[in-house]
């Protein structure tokens, strides 16, 4: 479970760059104006994603080392 969750964090990062990077482009090409609302808050999925299993895998080091002292106990 937590290769998958560390491969859909790495490919979701991937999309959330090019989310961001479409948006620094879409600016430049406005001449100006504003981009679409699909392209600006494009990367918030993404971000969102990132967030939940980035806090996952965050939190997995101190769980596991959690589960062991309660077994040695």
């Amino acid at each position: 479970m937590t290769r998958g969750i560390r491969q859909t964090h790495r490919w979701v990062s991937i999309a959330f760059t090019v989310a961001v990077l479409g948006n620094f482009v879409a600016m430049a090409l406005g001449h100006g104006q504003q981009p679409p609302a699909w392209i600006t808050y494009s990367p918030l999925l993404p971000l969102a994603v990132l967030l939940f299993t980035g806090l996952y895998l965050f939190v997995l080091p101190y769980a596991a080392k959690r589960r062991s002292e309660l077994r040695a106990d």
